[in-house]
């Protein structure tokens, strides 16, 4: 008997994937992007949502 796998199923597990990949990403201090209605907005890792690209500040001063 074959596993069946459905769609919803397949969310789910997506979904907990890339909430535990954004948890893992903001505890080493690195921001979250996201966009939104085509504007890109960061999460930073202390939980401020920002349209500044804290990715270009870290660039300038390299």
């Amino acid at each position: 008997m074959k596993n069946k796998i459905d769609r919803k199923t397949i969310q789910k597990i997506a979904n907990n994937a890339v909430r535990k990949a954004q948890k893992k990403s903001l505890e080493n201090g690195v921001a979250n992007v996201y966009s939104k209605n085509g504007v890109i907005y960061f999460q930073l890792p202390d939980g401020t949502i920002t349209m500044q690209n804290p990715f270009e500040e870290k660039k300038k001063s390299a």
